[in-house]
Order: C-alpha cells, then structure tokens, then sequence
C-alpha cells in the first residue's frame, strides 16, 4: 500500500483487517471476514485513502453486506452500494450533532482531499445482538453513538483508547465512565480492542489507559489552573502524542 498499512488478524474462521490510513487525523477502519461475506466497522474519509481501501477490497472475494458508521459518517463514496447501519444516537450525531460539527471544520481545514460526503440512508440498529455477514455482533449504545462487541473473537470496537496517547476526557465524571467501560470488557475476557484512531490493543493496553485516566484525575485534583494540568500532564507523560485532546481535556477540568 501506497498511503495506509493493513495488518490483519487469523482467528480461524474470522478474519480482521485492520487498516491503519495514516491520514491527518489518524483514522482506522476495520472489515471483519467470514465465509466469504464481511461487514466494515467505519468508513476512510480522504480520498485518497477511499481509493485504496475500496482496490484492497476488491482483492478479497467477499461480498460487502454492510458498514456499521457510528462515529465517522464522512466519506460516503466508500463502498456507495453497500447497507450502512446506525443507531438513532449515532444518526443524530452525524446529522446535527458534534459528528457534523466536526466533518464540517475538516472540509474547511482539509479542501479537496477530504471526502465531506455524508452517508444519508441507514438501516437502524437497536440495542442487542444482531447478524451480519454471518457475524453475530452486539450493539452497545454510548452517549453519541455505539460500540460493537464481536463476542466469537472477543473483540470490541470503541471510539477511542490508545494506550500512549492523550484522549479527550470531558472532566472527572467521564474518566470513571471510561475506566468503568474498560474494566468491565477485561473483566467479561475481551482480548483486542479497536478503536477508530490506533491499531489494534490488548488487554495490557487497557489497563494502561485505565492507569492513565486514574492518574489524571489525581493531578486534576491538585492543580489549580488548565495551565497547571497541561504541564503537569505533560511532565508525567513526556512521550504520549495527541497534544490538542490534551488540550480539549484541560478546558473540560478547568473550564474558563
């Protein structure tokens, strides 16, 4: 591949294709493959990458029977013929919510190269268990949008995770909830975790995350200031890239 790498995962009668963009905004996308049927877990959104995504595709001998768009709506020259599923939470999201908001500041920050299109017909998801492509998934509802859990693999997909990286954390009240989403998929046995801006995670990763979240509010808790927090996030996690969420997530701790 010119512009993305893909690293893909054997589980037997499942196969995982993690297809790592490296676009500006670090985005991945996964296809999970069985019996010659697969279903895309969100879609590229540069142009470029759409290109050579939908070539790697056609490569696969499979039949495409749906992609599950919670966060990432934009980009809907991907795969156009192919279902796309969604929750009501994640429609709202990606027509009026902050999904919008956000495709609409990149258009502007990005030009030509990104893919504005947003997808406009969904199947909609409930709750529960549901089958696609021969694929027994479950629907997790979140705030914004949902997770899907691959039970036969013990695999989750969330928004976001990364281990070494820096996330968005809107105060003291969503580091418990994330802690409390993550503890309880190492508590239930879940193995890999799939997020939509880094590779593919395990169980240690996790645990990281959950260390880092907890550390967080620990230094929330004595500084005084969103300057304060910054730099003493910083000096604590020298090596952790995602500047700008760190940001975001002092400006939830220390709101002006």
């Amino acid at each position: 591949m010119k512009r993305g790498e893909m690293n893909v995962y054997d589980f037997g009668d499942v196969r995982l294709h993690a297809y790592q963009t490296n676009d500006p905004i670090a985005d991945e996308v996964f296809i999970l493959e069985k019996a010659k049927k697969a279903v895309v877990i969100e879609l590229p959104c540069f142009k470029d990458n759409i290109q050579e995504l939908s070539a790697y595709v056609a490569t696969l001998d499979v039949e495409v029977e749906g992609k599950l768009v919670a966060y990432h709506a934009a980009g809907a020259s991907f795969l156009p013929q192919v279902k796309a599923y969604g929750t009501e939470n994640s429609i709202k999201y990606n027509t009026e919510g902050g999904g919008k908001a956000l495709v609409d500041n990149f258009a502007n920050i990005f030009g030509e190269i990104f893919d504005q299109e947003m997808i406009g017909t969904y199947e909609v998801l409930t709750e529960g268990p549901v089958t696609i492509a021969g694929l027994e998934l479950q629907i997790v509802g979140t705030p914004d949008a949902y997770n899907v859990e691959i039970p036969a693999i013990k695999t989750v997909y969330l928004h976001m995770m990364g281990h070494d990286c820096h996330s968005i954390v809107a105060g003291a009240g969503h580091a418990d909830a994330l802690m409390q989403e993550l503890s309880g998929y190492l508590n239930r046995g879940f193995e890999l975790f799939l997020t939509s801006h880094y590779t593919p995670e395990n169980q240690q990763d996790a645990q990281a995350k959950i260390a880092y979240l907890e550390n967080l509010k620990k230094i929330a808790a004595r500084c005084h200031s969103s300057a304060e927090f910054k730099a003493e996030v910083e000096k604590q996690y020298p090596a952790y890239t995602g500047e700008n969420y760190l940001e975001m997530t002092a400006g939830f701790f220390f709101p002006q």
